[in-house]
């Protein structure tokens, strides 16, 4: 379909929460679109808020790797259990050039609908729990900075300065159009 620009750090709809999705039929080419874009800009995962759009809604596509084989959509998602931790780096796409190591839980249940509107509850393990998790983080407004060490912020705190004044320039433009 199209490929959506990617909101970066400093643009206020990466930290609020995103609103559940009612209707499934209304995202259908949102989710087009969202795949459209992480392709594009070679992710594995990606929030509708990144691309400015406020619903709770994420795509993931790791079938490049062993443990899933086709892409996937959450719709309203939810982790409703969780189950041992590791700490691997991560990036963002809202963050480019910037990669911090996070903790986060090994396995997770997960609640969620499809595009059909059907409900799935699932457990998920490894990368693909890791992704979904970093996504749902974004649906609830928060980023892997947040997740970082002190001395992990620190180190790119000029570099976050930079990215959301380019952010709040973007921003600022599309709101006075």
């Amino acid at each position: 379909m199209a490929v959506r620009p990617i909101v970066k750090y400093g643009n206020p709809i990466l930290r609020r929460k995103m609103k559940s999705v009612d209707d499934v039929s209304q995202i259908t080419s949102l989710t087009k679109d969202m795949f459209d874009t992480m392709y594009q800009e070679d992710g594995i995962g990606l929030a509708a808020n990144q691309v400015g759009v406020d619903c709770s809604l994420a795509v993931v596509d790791i079938s490049h790797t062993d443990e899933s084989d086709t892409p996937l959509l959450f719709v309203n998602g939810e982790i409703t259990e969780r189950w041992g931790e590791l700490e691997m780096e991560e990036g963002c796409l809202s963050l480019p050039g910037i990669r911090v190591d996070v903790t986060r839980f090994e396995r997770i249940r997960f609640s969620y609908q499809d595009l059909s509107g059907n409900a799935h509850q699932k457990e998920f393990e490894g990368l693909l729990a890791r992704v979904i998790q970093h996504e749902i983080d974004h649906l609830n407004g928060m980023m892997i900075i947040d997740r970082a060490s002190s001395l992990s912020r620190q180190r790119y705190k000029k570099q976050l300065k930079e990215i959301a004044s380019a952010s709040s320039r973007v921003y600022s433009d599309e709101t006075s159009s």
